[in-house]
């Protein structure tokens, strides 16, 4: 049976080619990127050529580029270092209902630290109105995070409107743009943003690594202390490997990145038409335009998300029913109740990522064995009958 990967929004695989690119690096060249001798120079020259390849793919300049451990860790220094180093800004933060939980309950230890935080809430497709920001900023409002693209409903915000309001107001702006880095064009100059974070594991590449782009004259600190790694803005012995990985990645993605899109729009739309044909009482998640290339997010009345998931898995398919990082959760997606969904129908989301290597052959094997799925568990479901 052949197996179909559809969760690339939960991780990529890695790239061959970063794998290559990765192995002198555990083998030949090991030294520490700190030491003088000429192992480590080797290794701190791979990181800085890694460094331009990420800056390269954002848009940015390499001195805005700190190698972190990943997007949570980004999240987290962004947030907690930035109000920290600008009081004179004020206390009050002002993020979305739909956000990340690095995000949200980065706000929650934050709001026991003496800070204000405003939860914006969201359209039914997940988008955050422009005039709800507005209406929310206050003179003392400092930073402002809304995602770029949402993990689990796909939709993609209007950041360069959002960044440009905030500003407006005197605030910064800060993006969690894991889900778009390396697959929809970001440029941190033209969307206006402040701060951003990214994840390799997203794009091809390693898991483990990730960086914070911080625009030039931004003021944020190191989260991590000990010694003076990262320009004193990351503590910690460099993952040389990693941080190839991470360059690699960046640059195969630069390079793809027009074709992929392209393709994984005509999947996305192919699986999502094809779903909402075939299956009565299914809703779409998120934005119908607006959304992540390849991301297919849906509800079904009736059934549950976990039973859908165990029944693709007997087919060789590998889906998700929202973030994987709160797989095991009885409660229903934050995200989903955010929409205004109710509990029962967000309990039977499903969420279809695809990737560069999914092929129609793919999608056409999804809508062949979805339905009759959903057709059986309704059978059994008591409130499908």
């Amino acid at each position: 049976m052949k197996s179909i990967y559809m969760d690339h929004s939960a991780t990529t695989p890695v790239d061959p080619e970063v794998f290559n690119a990765m192995i002198p690096y555990y083998t030949d060249i090991y030294g520490n990127a700190s030491s003088v001798h000429s192992q480590g120079q080797k290794a701190a020259r791979a990181v800085e050529q890694a460094r331009e390849q990420v800056a390269l793919l954002i848009g940015a300049s390499p001195g805005e580029i700190i190698f972190t451990s990943g997007g949570t860790e980004a999240d987290n220094q962004s947030i907690i270092t930035f109000m920290a180093a600008n009081p004179h800004k004020g206390k009050h933060i002002i993020t979305s209902a739909i956000e990340h939980h690095a995000i949200l309950h980065t706000c929650e230890y934050l709001s026991k630290q003496g800070f204000e935080i405003t939860v914006l809430p969201v359209n039914p497709e997940g988008v955050v109105e422009p005039d709800t920001l507005r209406a929310a900023l206050r003179a003392d409002t400092a930073l402002v995070s809304i995602m770029h693209a949402n993990n689990e409903i796909g939709t993609v915000q209007d950041i360069q409107q959002l960044a440009a309001i905030s500003h407006e107001a005197g605030a910064a702006f800060h993006t969690d743009a894991v889900q778009t880095v390396g697959k929809i064009p970001v440029n941190v100059k033209e969307l206006g943003i402040d701060l951003l974070s990214a994840s390799s594991h997203k794009l091809y590449g390693p898991n483990g690594i990730g960086c914070l782009f911080a625009k030039k004259g931004v003021h944020i600190g190191s989260y991590l202390h000990g010694g003076g790694h990262e320009r004193n803005m990351r503590a910690g012995t460099v993952n040389v490997p990693g941080v190839v990985g991470f360059g690699k990645a960046a640059e195969l993605a630069q390079q793809r990145l027009p074709q992929n899109e392209a393709a994984l729009k005509v999947l996305g739309q192919r699986l999502t038409q094809g779903i909402l044909d075939a299956i009565p009482n299914t809703r779409l998640t998120g934005h119908p335009v607006n959304r992540l290339p390849g991301s297919v997010s849906v509800c079904f009345q009736y059934v549950e998300g976990e039973s859908i998931l165990l029944m693709l898995d007997s087919y060789g398919i590998m889906a998700s029913s929202g973030s994987a990082c709160t797989a095991g959760s009885l409660e229903p997606s934050h995200v989903l109740l955010a929409l205004g969904l109710s509990h029962e129908i967000a309990h039977g989301s499903l969420r279809l990522t695809m990737g560069k290597d999914n092929t129609q052959e793919d999608v056409d094997k999804v809508l062949e064995v979805l339905p009759p799925i959903i057709k059986n568990l309704r059978l059994m479901s008591p409130l499908g009958q």
